[in-house]
């Protein structure tokens, strides 16, 4: 695999990363501490952010920076990123992490779910049309003042149409279908057995055993890898559709479908790894709890610091033996009516902001002064990494970090295609003036320290 080439089954739209969260800022041989600034170019979902702010001391003031090659995958890192930062007083912490996980991972969700967000995505077009007028941001926390107003116009649109989709609930598992036939070509027929193959031989292999195998076939069959309720998932998540175009008979068509990862699973983000030892447990060789379980913790423990930090507490809530609060398992009998008339209201993470820049900011960072040797930290995806040059030398601190997701969870790539990946992302760090940093053992990022001069 070439430098920044997408592999069929990942898709061409990052709708999630491909290795776990991380914090950041802990990445060296010694935690960043004080005003720090992160770059993030192509993360795609909110991960990394969240890590990080989830392990910053009071003392410590941050500032996010993020650069996605879509303003869809921007509209979604806005939509988890408010979904994150809503009150305890605005939305409990079970319905928030179920939200949240069925938006992040989900093809199909529940009438609610849909709801609520329709009603997100009325705040952020509000938001976004505000700023368009009049340059500020609406919240402390969430910046896209920074972006063209035609990028700016285009999230706006983006919002309306998830307000007022056009497509119906069934298209989205059309759409999921024709991708997966696409991938499998004549294995199609047999697609359990390559599921199956793909979890056991690929994933378990790479230190995924937790992914269940009933949970992975059917988010590789239909795309829902959450499932927390025992509501129908029938709704079609609109935040996961977007327009590819092809070229048709020398006529440029755009087809609104979902474009993102079939293979590799949104489980990377938040369900392989975990501080709770108790959730890793096995009985006869299989694991007791799943990724789902560990996903549902780790957003809970995240969404915890959260509001520690903007000084909101959570009320203990008595919990079911199935995980959920006594509150959540009377929600399963009751109808699913609900519908949301109030405004969320935000956390305010004091000393803590996130900016998104233009597209194509990438290179012309180093010709403002305003971003000469700023940040402390970059983190670049696998499908960017083609886009880092010798101008990063410019924008990074005396002491940065670069830190470069690898293709070990592109279980499209072959082992000898894993490696050449890796071997050639440490000759781009090498030309733009990074060195490798004797890192733990795992191979799902590669770390660089700047090379003193």
């Amino acid at each position: 695999m070439s430098a920044g080439r997408t592999v069929e089954g990942a898709g061409c739209v990052t709708w999630w990363g491909f290795g776990p969260a991380r914090d950041l800022l802990s990445a060296g041989a010694v935690r960043q501490e004080g005003k720090l600034n992160v770059l993030l170019v192509g993360s795609g979902d909110p991960r990394h952010i969240l890590k990080t702010i989830a392990g910053l001391r009071d003392t410590d003031k941050l500032h996010v920076w993020v650069i996605e090659n879509s303003m869809e995958v921007v509209a979604r890192q806005l939509l988890l990123l408010y979904l994150s930062l809503t009150t305890p007083e605005s939305m409990g912490l079970n319905e928030k992490t179920e939200v949240f996980l069925e938006l992040f991972g989900n093809s199909e969700i529940r009438c609610q779910t849909e709801e609520t967000l329709k009603h997100v995505a009325a705040q952020l077009s509000l938001s976004v049309t505000d700023m368009l007028d009049t340059c500020t941001p609406s919240h402390p926390c969430l910046d896209t003042s920074l972006l063209k107003f035609r990028e700016r116009d285009e999230l706006a649109q983006i919002f309306k149409q998830w307000q007022h989709p056009l497509s119906t609930p069934a298209s989205v598992f059309k759409a999921w279908d024709a991708r997966v036939r696409q991938h499998l070509g004549t294995r199609y027929d047999s697609r359990k057995g390559c599921f199956d193959w793909d979890l056991t031989m690929k994933l378990h292999q790479k230190g995924c055993g937790v992914i269940n195998k009933q949970q992975y076939v059917k988010w590789r069959e239909r795309g829902v890898a959450f499932e927390m309720r025992e509501g129908l998932y029938q709704r079609a998540n609109q935040s996961l559709l977007s327009v590819r175009v092809f070229n048709h008979r020398g006529d440029r068509v755009g087809l609104r479908g979902y474009w993102g990862d079939i293979v590799s699973s949104p489980y990377l983000s938040f369900g392989i790894e975990t501080e709770n030892k108790d959730l890793l447990k096995t009985q006869n060789n299989q694991h007791v709890k799943t990724a789902q379980d560990i996903s549902v913790t780790n957003v809970q423990m995240l969404f915890e610091s959260l509001s520690a930090r903007g000084g909101h507490r959570y009320a203990p809530q008595p919990v079911s033996e199935c995980g959920g609060s006594q509150n959540a398992l009377n929600n399963h009998i009751q109808p699913e009516t609900h519908h949301r008339t109030h405004q969320l209201e935000l956390i305010n993470l004091h000393g803590v902001s996130v900016s998104f820049l233009s597209l194509d900011s990438l290179t012309k960072l180093a010709l403002k002064n305003r971003y000469s040797h700023l940040f402390n930290t970059i983190y670049c995806s696998a499908s960017m990494v083609h886009h880092l040059d010798s101008s990063l030398k410019q924008i990074a601190a005396p002491d940065a970090i670069l830190i470069v997701e690898l293709a070990k969870y592109l279980l499209d790539l072959s082992k000898e295609q894993e490696a050449a990946f890796a071997g050639k992302v440490g000759e781009i760090a090498k030309e733009v003036g990074f060195v490798p940093v004797q890192n733990h053992n795992n191979n799902a990022y590669a770390v660089f320290t700047l090379q003193k001069n």
